[in-house]
């Protein structure tokens, strides 16, 4: 499992937030997504592959995580190694290849 730098951030950045706006919810949230990270490995092509795939040179899935609105864990694999490069709420606008910003 390779997470990368800027999904790393991204995962730091929504968990202060809600440590902020909910901070019993923030230590079961950041919990469960590690878990739910962690299971890729088990069947990384279980989830589906996200609508902005189009836009990269390699197969883009998601994983949908979380109640209410879901964050979106995009990750690819090769050679069965799982690589999480992003993770946004599902709120937020589709991911391009040009973003530096969660």
């Amino acid at each position: 499992m390779i997470i990368a730098p800027n999904a790393a951030q991204d995962i730091r950045k929504a968990f202060e937030w809600l440590r902020i706006e909910n901070p019993a919810y923030a230590l079961s949230w950041r919990d469960g997504l590690r878990d739910a990270i962690t299971a890729l490995e088990t069947l990384p092509f279980k989830n589906p592959i996200a609508p902005e795939s189009k836009e990269f040179d390699v197969e883009i899935r998601q994983l949908l995580y979380g109640r209410g609105t879901p964050w979106r864990i995009f990750y690819y694999v090769n050679d069965r190694q799982v690589s999480i490069l992003h993770v946004r709420h599902g709120r937020q606008d589709y991911w391009h290849p040009t973003d530096t910003d969660s």
